[in-house]
């Protein structure tokens, strides 16, 4: 009985210890930006991104060069998205992390350009890696970029697995050490799940870390449900990985602020989707999400904000926009 207090005691003050986080003096907010799924909404993507930085105001941008996008045939490229938006930011003096790889943000998590499918598995890697070269070369001269995120939660096998199957380990490392050699001056960002990933992989392997914090769920089987971790969850497992390897700066590189749905967001009426999330549940996210700490939080959910915006629903723009003014 003493021998199991004792251990609960040694481990709650562990706990303790490993919560301790110096509460930031101002949060640095970001947005997430995804072209193809701005297309999905219906939304001209040229006008949606400039929303974002002239209306809302981000100066801090997660962009992704979205395979399929980038090279739709075989060896013939398409930068004419690429090129605006960095263009763009550099105008205005944002920062990027700039995402590359198979695996990036958005449903159906893996993007893989139809002519890659009858390929061999040596094929599609060698082109992937061709394809990865190209849009580091293109943009490593921009003063936007500031770090190269690669792939996106690639450990996180619970998600998407039908899409994207067991990762290729050695290929990921392949794929880490061609940005090394192309750019030696810029960190690489490795991300995993909050919920679901374990963390240890991702900072291992990155120079930088980051998490996805999702707080609202809805599935088929519970309905609505709000996530049972709680915000000091984030602040443990980052100190916890910190003791193994090193100070790596670490962020909130996906906080999710939109509905969660299986359907494409167009299909499902609007007064659903503010059943998933509105004004009350973007408050707590935010609220909880501070809680975590972190000094840099990006944003997950603008082009809907904006698809909401231009149909007369301007609450969760306009929040967005007092955010971003703070």
């Amino acid at each position: 009985m003493y021998i199991f207090t004792g251990l609960a005691i040694v481990l709650i003050f562990v706990l303790v210890m490993l919560a301790q986080k110096p509460v930031p003096e101002k949060i640095t907010y970001g947005m997430s930006f995804n072209t193809p799924y701005a297309r999905e909404l219906g939304l001209d993507w040229r006008q949606t991104y400039d929303a974002i930085l002239d209306d809302l105001g981000v100066r801090h941008l997660r962009l992704a060069a979205h395979w399929p996008m980038v090279e739709p045939r075989p060896n013939i490229y398409n930068f004419e998205e690429l090129d605006y938006q960095i263009k763009r930011a550099e105008e205005v003096g944002a920062e990027i992390i700039f995402a590359v790889g198979r695996r990036l943000p958005r449903w159906p998590e893996c993007h893989i350009p139809e002519w890659t499918k009858n390929m061999s598995k040596e094929e599609m890697q060698k082109s992937q890696l061709d394809y990865m070269r190209m849009v580091i070369e293109r943009y490593k001269h921009s003063p936007a970029i500031v770090v190269w995120q690669i792939e996106n939660e690639p450990y996180l096998e619970l998600f998407a697995f039908e899409h994207c199957g067991k990762l290729d380990e050695d290929f990921f490392d392949k794929e880490l050490a061609l940005v090394r050699e192309l750019d030696e001056t810029r960190k690489i960002l490795v991300t995993d799940s909050g919920n679901l990933g374990s963390w240890q992989k991702p900072y291992e392997k990155g120079d930088m870390f980051g998490t996805s914090v999702y707080v609202h769920f809805w599935n088929q089987e519970l309905g609505q449900f709000r996530t049972v971790l709680p915000p000091w969850f984030y602040r443990v497992k980052d100190n916890f990985w910190k003791t193994f390897y090193g100070q790596k700066e670490s962020i909130l590189v996906e906080l999710s602020l939109e509905p969660w749905l299986i359907a494409p967001v167009t299909d499902v009426p609007i007064e659903v989707q503010f059943t998933r999330m509105n004004l009350d549940k973007f408050e707590d996210i935010i609220l909880y999400a501070e809680q975590t700490r972190f000094e840099k939080q990006y944003l997950w959910g603008a082009e809907w904000w904006y698809w909401l915006y231009l149909q007369g629903h301007e609450e969760l723009w306009e929040r967005g926009q007092q955010l971003f003014a703070e």
